[in-house]
């Protein structure tokens, strides 16, 4: 059976599954369309079928970790590609595993190796990360220490959370990527993270609360639907019909299609 939706002509001999999203809200990724058949090679016009419909007024997620170089350098970019597009952004914690594909180590304050659970493959690939986001850093004019542990940032996940509730959250992300890199903040010390608060201007007579109640629900919520999503990394971008780009170097996609 054969429909026209809201898309017209476009939706014509959509059958099936791709009757029900056609013209609808749900939008279908080219990737699913082409895996399954649709549109038919003979038919390529109808590739804007199940592409996307117009990115106007709407909102994108991006997903971040603190204690994540690539997330900072994305941060300026962003709030870039927000002013210019008009859209959305709705910035969302994802507390990174580091330990999971990294291993671990700990360095006293000259460099030096005090603890480490890391392979020869591993430590290439961490010193790679660091020469690669310093060369970055040193472009946008950002300093970018390397850390001496592994960081817990769950809490400053949660303070992210809270700062949006709050309607301060770009004076507190600014703060914390920037003086957590210079290695001027202990983001796991729930006292620091409440005093970038109260200099954004938040209410932190409920951080307390906040932190060991409802915020740590909210992160492990957050944190569980982001996986749920395919997101495994930061910075990750998240588009409303569920298309995910990871990574700084796509932002000139976004711009490409947020500005269609």
């Amino acid at each position: 059976m054969e429909r026209t939706g809201s898309n017209g002509d476009a939706c014509a001999g959509v059958k099936g599954s791709w009757a029900r999203s056609c013209g609808s809200s749900e939008v279908l990724s080219w990737a699913s369309c082409s895996a399954s058949g649709w549109p038919p090679a003979e038919r390529p016009e109808r590739k804007a079928a199940c592409y996307r419909p117009p990115m106007t007024a709407r909102t994108l997620r991006l997903y971040i970790d603190y204690k994540s170089p690539y997330a900072y350098l994305a941060k300026d970019p962003a709030y870039e590609l927000a002013a210019k597009t008009g859209v959305a952004i709705d910035w969302l914690p994802y507390i990174l595993d580091i330990p999971a594909y990294l291993g671990s180590a700990r360095v006293d304050g000259e460099g030096r190796v005090l603890e480490e659970n890391r392979n020869a493959h591993q430590w290439r690939r961490v010193k790679y990360s660091y020469m690669d986001v310093r060369r970055e850093a040193n472009r946008a004019g950002l300093t970018i220490r390397g850390t001496q542990k592994i960081w817990d940032s769950s809490l400053a996940g949660i303070g992210l959370l809270f700062a949006k509730k709050h309607g301060v959250f770009r004076a507190w992300n600014d703060e914390v990527f920037e003086r957590f890199w210079k290695r001027e903040l202990d983001i796991e010390n729930p006292v620091a993270l409440k005093e970038v608060l109260q200099r954004a201007g938040a209410d932190i007579a409920t951080f307390d609360a906040f932190l060991a109640g409802e915020g740590r629900q909210e992160l492990k919520t957050v944190q569980e639907d982001a996986e749920r999503r395919g997101v495994f990394g930061v910075p990750s971008f998240l588009l409303p019909e569920g298309d995910l780009y990871w990574g700084r170097e796509h932002f000139g996609r976004l711009r490409e299609m947020l500005a269609a």
